[in-house]
């Protein structure tokens, strides 16, 4: 057989042969450091055998496929060492993700003593250097297998596989895990790994099963890139807006309220008021929109003749019982219906057309509690919501237009670079999920792929991602903890005008469905707040900083003076505060510092017999003396122009 390498040389061999074996016969350095195969582009266990002709690639922990080889070993020495520690611990899942690894276990809360002691009897394990092993058993037997361990969640996930599927295990020493691998050869080959954290998750994601305990973790080829990512999640736990936004007063929680409903707290809510003003003012004076505002909650009938009840009724809060209340309503977890019947009010000709509606819409989603984090998944939030009422020959061009506006948005927020454009597709596998005829689905999804590829808008098309009436484009952005979040949402909607009956009078007098467009300008307010923490770590744009300014009196004595500078910026709209207590200069400034304001002015006898302000700026550092009149001509045109200034200075100069 011949087996043809990456570097497109070719041995042969006689008869079959390992991967680890021919890993060996190319050479002994490379198997020693090999961790998987891959053979015509599928991973495989170096122990796989291969008896036909065929591509091969040696995967080394250098290559991303055989790190993740390295990390799901890991996750066996991690579950093994918990089981030594903790033989009540019933095993669940522990496969290798992006960042490392993770094994679910059900169990006592895990403290950090517990991880430490965790890890110590890992590097026995890894040190003691037992090889993995694999081997295969019926289905019967390794149902039977498993409930002799006590393992009742590898039961479950053996009797969910499918009738033909070969049920593969692992063992290293004592230990064994069901497993289909890759696995290295010998737990020696891990050289550098940490516990991170614990968590509770719950089995297979969903809130009605058990609540597990969760252990992450990492591993690297070597010690140096292993201290790097630590260093990287320490800088990132800085930027996390769960943390840092609760540290600078933006938002809290409170248990009694309920999980996913954060409090705004008054800086927070100045920030998403500035966003708001922003929108509303650019959307309606600029882009042509007109303003509704639409009841929180609606009776079932109107969610059923939308097509919500059936399709969506699980994320909704639902206010009463169908089988004993003669009405029940629901808390609208959208605002398209609200507006169609703005539209029907009265007739509409062709010359009417296009209609943006705009809405500053709160809206409120039954999200699972496990998938609720601070401000980026909540049950109730506020998003820049908008329905474009359009007819067909109208509706590229509006489309291509929402995606503008959002393109602006992002751009004047300084976060453009930091998206991924995504096609939302439907899932014709899945066609119970949705409305419309399979040809209706197939061309507004070509309509949006020819648009994105005409704007050089580069994308990825996501099959099952599409609303259930309509394909869309989804713009994403990541969290610090690389998790990816829809931000801003555009949809093509050739459907619902049907629902709802919806038509205009076009210049034959007959009557026509309007097409509808979907979107948001710049999407959930609360989930952008909390983007906007992570992005600047706190160190917003002035424009949208809650404080922009604090004066800081060197001394009582020039209070008055202070608070006359203050005065003259705040008639200027100039979020300005004075520091009036008794501290001195030194201390106001590091407090001012901490509270990340972009702006201090010093003064004391020169500047106000010279009518100046010495300014200090996190963009500059120490900007000296200047005109009162010439600082708030500056900074207010720093707010009107949006300005994303470049930080030259360190904060703690």
């Amino acid at each position: 057989m011949k087996i043809t390498l990456k570097d497109g040389s070719v041995k042969e061999y006689e008869s079959a042969k390992s991967v680890i074996d021919i890993a060996f016969d190319i050479s002994e350095g490379l198997a020693r450091m090999a961790c998987a195969g891959e053979v015509n582009g599928e991973v495989v266990d170096l122990r796989t055998v291969i008896e036909e002709d065929c591509t091969l690639n040696i995967l080394t922990a250098r290559d991303p496929e055989g790190l993740r080889v390295v990390r799901h070993t890991c996750s066996h020495v991690l579950a093994q060492a918990v089981k030594t520690l903790f033989p009540n611990a019933k095993l669940a899942i522990g496969p290798a993700i992006d960042t490392g690894y993770y094994y679910d276990f059900e169990a006592a809360p895990f403290s950090r003593e517990d991880l430490d002691n965790i890890e110590k009897e890992m590097k026995k394990i890894i040190k003691k250097g037992d090889k993995l092993e694999k081997f295969t058993l019926p289905r019967e037997e390794a149902i039977a297998f498993m409930e002799q361990k006590g393992e009742p969640y590898k039961v479950e996930l053996i009797r969910d596989l499918p009738e033909d599927a070969v049920i593969s295990f692992y063992q290293q020493g004592d230990f064994v895990d069901l497993c289909a691998g890759p696995h290295l050869m010998s737990t020696k080959g891990i050289k550098a790994y940490k516990l991170t954290s614990s968590s509770g998750a719950y089995w297979r994601g969903k809130s009605e099963n058990a609540m597990l305990q969760r252990i992450y973790g990492s591993a690297f080829p070597t010690k140096e890139e292993l201290e790097a990512y630590l260093q990287h999640l320490e800088d990132i736990k800085k930027r996390d807006h769960n943390k840092l936004g609760r540290e600078m007063e933006l938002f809290t929680t409170v248990d009694v309220i309920g999980q996913g409903l954060p409090l705004l707290m008054p800086k927070g809510v100045k920030i998403i008021q500035t966003l708001q003003r922003w929108i509303e003012d650019l959307e309606d004076n600029e882009w042509g929109y007109v303003r509704t505002k639409t009841p929180l909650m609606a009776k079932s009938d109107l969610y059923k003749i939308s097509g919500h009840w059936d399709h969506y009724k699980d994320g909704m809060f639902v206010l009463g019982d169908e089988d004993k209340d003669k009405e029940v309503f629901a808390l609208r977890p959208m605002t398209c219906p609200f507006q169609y019947y703005v539209y029907k009010n009265s007739q509409k000709s062709y010359r009417d057309l296009p209609i943006r509606y705009g809405e500053t819409s709160t809206l409120f989603r039954n999200e699972d509690s496990g998938e609720m984090h601070g401000l980026t998944r909540v049950r109730q939030f506020t998003i820049s919501e908008g329905h474009l009422i359009v007819r067909p020959d109208q509706m590229v061009e509006e489309f291509k237009n929402c995606l503008a506006l959002a393109k602006h948005c992002l751009t004047t927020l300084g976060v453009e670079e930091d998206v991924t454009y995504h096609l939302s597709k439907w899932d014709p596998e899945n066609s119970a999920k949705y409305i419309g005829a399979p040809e209706v689905w197939e061309q507004t999804e070509q309509h949006i792929r020819n648009i994105l590829t005409e704007l050089e808008i580069p994308f990825v098309e996501d099959v099952g991602e599409a609303a259930f009436y309509g394909p869309k484009v989804d713009i994403n952005a990541r969290n610090v903890y690389g998790k990816e979040d829809t931000m801003i949402t555009i949809q093509w909607d050739a459907l619902l005008a049907e629902q709802f009956d919806m038509y205009y009078i076009d210049q034959n007098g007959d009557k026509v469905r309007p097409y509808i467009i979907h979107r948001t300008s710049m999407g959930c307010y609360e989930r952008t707040l909390a983007w906007l923490i992570e992005k600047y770590a706190g160190l917003f744009p002035t424009w949208l900083c809650p404080e922009q300014v604090r004066v800081l009196p060197i001394s009582e004595k020039y209070l008055d003076y202070a608070n006359k500078v203050g005065k003259e910026l705040k008639v200027n709209g100039v979020q300005v505060t004075v520091d009036q207590r008794s501290e001195k200069i030194g201390y106001k400034i590091r407090e001012a510092r901490l509270a990340k304001v972009p702006y201090m002015l010093v003064v004391g006898e020169k500047e106000e017999a010279e009518g100046k302000v010495s300014v200090r700026s996190r963009y500059l550092g120490d900007e000296g003396m200047k005109e009162l009149s010439v600082f708030v001509d500056e900074i207010c045109k720093e707010i009107r122009t949006k300005e994303i200034r470049k930080i030259e200075v360190q904060e703690n100069k």
